[in-house]
């Protein structure tokens, strides 16, 4: 196998930060409550309220990205109802039609370098609440968006406002996939974990993309929580009876703003192989991408080059002598990598 001095194939190719895994290792011998109400979990809960500047806040710990979806989706849809996203979103792409399985209608619309459309959006609804026959097919109850999306590009705080706004009038939830959310406030402008508490009726912040083990952080910032919580999720095989491991994981996370601090890190490396391949190696981006999520146009000749130094995915093939390939930073990539590949290839 070639030597590959650096893995940037994704963000959940790793262990948990030695900061949250220290964490683990000190509470571990420590005898606790079950199902959330251990104190860890309760602590880490109230971190997370006041890092959404939302005190009445729900907060509950699932394990995994694709279950937290499907498992979130189908409590706060009705059963005849589905869900709108683009076309690219992950709960169309990338979970196995986990959505669909619980009964509920994923309806794709046209994604713009990874983003719903405000406009495409509204023209859809327009169109499907003018239809005399629009009883016979299934009904929108939630609009679907990941924060960053899964092409590594951001909405701004103005197009969250719009597609918030339109779904007040159409009496929608706005539920916002954060399974790389460090990532993405850290990139952003305009776009703060309060700002999205305000917008979305929930969202979840990732864990096993940013640091953690495993485990996700569901968020109704607005007290919205569906009525028997508990026994919902249980329902769906996805209630933690040791929701201590990552309820500990989230309060190592939330504590001394540690969650976005090395959510800034990756940004910042991933600006590092930008400048390098931009720069110096000449490749063209596939999408203007300000995440840890970067894409490149990759003559086929320099593959094998890069292979050897490099763990990266394949996206997709631009033409007969060129390759999109991602290469993903995470809070596990270190300045003293970028530095060897600078050397390398400089």
């Amino acid at each position: 196998m070639a030597d590959i001095f650096i893995h940037l194939e994704s963000d959940y190719n790793n262990g948990a930060h030695p900061v949250v895994l220290r964490h683990l290792c000190e509470t571990n011998d420590e005898r606790t409550q079950s199902y959330g109400d251990d104190h860890f979990s309760l602590q880490a809960k109230n971190l997370i309220r006041q890092a959404c500047q939302q005190l009445q806040a729900e907060v509950w710990f699932l394990a995994g990205g694709t279950q937290t979806n499907a498992t979130i989706l189908d409590c706060i849809l009705q059963p005849y109802e589905g869900v709108l996203c683009a076309d690219t979103a992950h709960i169309n792409v990338h979970e196995a039609g986990a959505v669909e399985f619980t009964g509920h209608k994923v309806i794709a619309l046209p994604s713009h370098e990874g983003k719903l459309s405000c406009n495409d959006l509204s023209l859809w609804l327009r169109s499907y609440f003018a239809d005399e026959t629009a009883e016979h097919m299934v009904r929108p109850g939630v609009v679907y968006i990941t924060f960053p999306t899964e092409m590594g590009t951001l909405y701004t705080a103005d197009e969250l406002r719009a597609l918030h706004r339109l779904c007040l009038d159409y009496q929608l939830k706005l539920y916002v996939d954060g399974a790389r959310l460090a990532y993405g406030l850290a990139a952003s402008e305009d776009v703060t974990l309060p700002l999205l508490s305000e917008l979305a009726d929930a969202f979840y912040i990732g864990g096993t993309k940013c640091g953690a083990l495993c485990g996700e952080a569901v968020v109704f910032p607005h007290g919205n929580v569906p009525a028997h919580m508990l026994s919902r999720i249980k329902r769906h095989g996805a209630l933690l009876a040791k929701s201590r491991v990552v309820g500990v994981q989230f309060e190592a996370l939330f504590s001394d703003g540690f969650y976005f601090s090395m959510g800034k890190s990756a940004v910042h490396l991933a600006m590092r192989l930008r400048r390098l391949f931009v720069e110096h190696l000449g490749y063209a981006p596939f999408i203007d991408s300000p995440t840890n999520q970067q894409f490149y146009i990759i003559p086929n000749k320099d593959l094998p080059t890069l292979r050897r130094y490099i763990g990266f995915e394949v996206w997709c093939p631009v033409d007969a002598d060129y390759t999109a390939c991602r290469f993903v930073t995470s809070w596990a990539t270190t300045d003293a990598e970028i530095d060897q590949l600078e050397e390398i290839f400089k």
